[in-house]
């Protein structure tokens, strides 16, 4: 058996909904005011991403150049970071917890492609970040992951599988070093 990519078919569920209306509308706007450096007002990139379906909390604060794929499939919690081309592709939903700072560049994935199917069917998985989480920069996280509250994933480093609480993770895959211990 050998791969077929003529014959995907795209899942219009995963694939942001069936209302493509809404699918490109958010497609301009994501590019002319998220992907750009040239709106800096965090205020209004709030509003719209709640004009699209985000849940979003207080104290968000979006850099330039970040890519949300679906946000009517986005929640975040109160005072969140979120830097420079921040990448996510959340074809299931994304849940950010409280207090979370999510460095440049970091990617989270929560679809992919079923390696092992013919027509490289897509699957989504929703990924959850709890409270007081660090994903350093260039991070990545995949579809189905629990990044436990205040776990830190240092840069560069691919969380394949769940993170424990207030432990700090390094590596591809990411492996715990240490216990996280905050002082005052």
């Amino acid at each position: 058996m050998k791969v077929d990519l003529g014959g995907f078919k795209q899942n219009l569920e995963i694939s942001g909904g069936k209302n493509i209306t809404k699918r490109i509308l958010w497609h301009f706007v994501s590019a002319l005011f998220f992907q750009t450096a040239f709106f800096p007002v965090n205020s209004l990139k709030v509003l719209m991403l709640k004009a699209f379906g985000a849940k979003i909390g207080k104290n968000v604060n979006i850099k330039p150049f970040v890519y949300f794929k679906f946000p009517w499939r986005l929640i975040i919690g109160n005072n969140v970071w979120i830097g420079e081309r921040v990448w996510i592709a959340n074809e299931a939903l994304v849940r950010i917890g409280n207090n979370v700072c999510i460095s440049h560049e970091t990617l989270i994935l929560s679809g992919g492609h079923n390696y092992k199917k013919k027509y490289f069917d897509v699957y989504a998985n929703p990924v959850i970040i709890e409270d007081g989480v660090w994903l350093g920069a260039q991070s990545s996280v995949g579809g189905g992951i629990t990044i436990g509250s205040h776990a830190v994933l240092t840069m560069k480093s691919v969380a394949n599988n769940d993170l424990e609480p207030y432990s700090i993770y390094r590596g591809n895959p990411a492996i715990k070093i240490r216990d996280r211990i905050i002082a005052e």
